[in-house]
């Protein structure tokens, strides 16, 4: 199958928190590869730091001020962003890539879609515009990691990101959403790799 892993970095993950970078990769479990040349990331206009600050959680101050800063100073407008993400979506490589002919919709992927991605994402660029390019179901690297974990295939502290990559020798999250979006893609297909070579 074929799925467009997808990644957002946030100012937090509450209710009125800004997504401020988005990243996506589309990837094939039949070949095992990820498509770099339809790799894309945006940033996406937020607050100034300054104006944030009060309100933001520890963590996002100590790691993601400067990329706040970049939201802010060059991220596109919500509209601008929604419009260049349609751009791409029915654009005919794309197209292509999901073979997409019939206007079958796309299957999301990600690292925590039901709690962070997909609730961000409906509300900032509307549930019908989500409902027009996705597909209703969606494939989550958490929910797989913790089936595993259900099953005793692999530890129970990989319910953590940061942990699974370890576990799966690929170093540490980098926090930028194109880079985490494409290491959960890697990750899911050693996960398949690692299965299938057991069977």
């Amino acid at each position: 199958m074929r799925y467009l892993s997808i990644d957002i970095e946030a100012t937090g993950l509450n209710e009125n928190d800004y997504m401020i970078e988005f990243g996506m990769i589309p990837f094939c479990t039949e070949t095992k590869k990820v498509e770099d040349s339809l790799a894309r990331n945006f940033y996406i206009k937020c607050p100034s730091f300054e104006t944030l600050k009060p309100r933001l959680d520890k963590w996002v101050i100590e790691h993601n001020e400067m990329l706040i800063h970049k939201a802010h100073v060059t991220g596109l407008h919500l509209d601008s962003f929604r419009d260049e993400l349609e751009t791409y979506l029915i654009s005919k490589e794309v197209k292509n890539y999901f073979k997409n002919e019939k206007n079958e919709k796309i299957i999301l992927f990600g690292k925590s879609m039901s709690a962070i991605d997909l609730p961000f994402l409906n509300r900032d660029l509307s549930w019908e515009f989500m409902r027009k390019h996705f597909h209703h179901r969606n494939l989550d690297l958490s929910s797989t990691a913790n089936t595993l974990i259900d099953l005793k295939f692999i530890p129970a502290e990989c319910s953590s990101g940061s942990k699974l990559m370890s576990f799966l020798g690929m170093g540490e999250v980098k926090h930028t959403a194109l880079e985490d979006a494409k290491n959960t893609a890697l990750m899911y297909l050693k996960l398949l790799d690692m299965f299938q070579r057991k069977n």
